[in-house]
Order: C-alpha cells, then sequence, then structure tokens
C-alpha cells in the first residue's frame, strides 16, 4: 500500500506559510536577551556536568 505524498506535501507547505506570516525578527535588544539567557543556562549545565564527572571520577 503506497501513500500519495503530494497531499501530506500541501499540508506542510500550508503550514509552513502561515507559521512564516506570524513570525517576526526579534529587535536587538530581544535577541541579546535570549542569547544571555541560553548561554547561562548552557553554562549551569556544563558545570553541573563537570561536577558530576568530579564526584563520579572520585568515587570510581
Amino acid at each position: 500500500m503506497q501513500l500519495n505524498p503530494i497531499p501530506v506535501l500541501q499540508q506542510f507547505y500550508e503550514n509552513s506559510k502561515r507559521l512564516l506570516s506570524i513570525s517576526y525578527k526579534p529587535s536587538t535588544s530581544e535577541f541579546i536577551r535570549t542569547l544571555k539567557i541560553v548561554l547561562l543556562g548552557t553554562l549551569i549545565l556544563g558545570i553541573m556536568g563537570y561536577i558530576i564527572s568530579l564526584i563520579v571520577g572520585l568515587i570510581v
């Protein structure tokens, strides 16, 4: 049984068009704020991973 990919692609195209029509380019301040939050989260996760690695290394 083969599925026709045309309706699926048409639905994807319509959904993509709708998404692009409601999206917007962030302002510089909004972009900087988002960047700071992402970098802070990455730093925190990295530090937590390093600490867990140290603890496991000392135990084993």
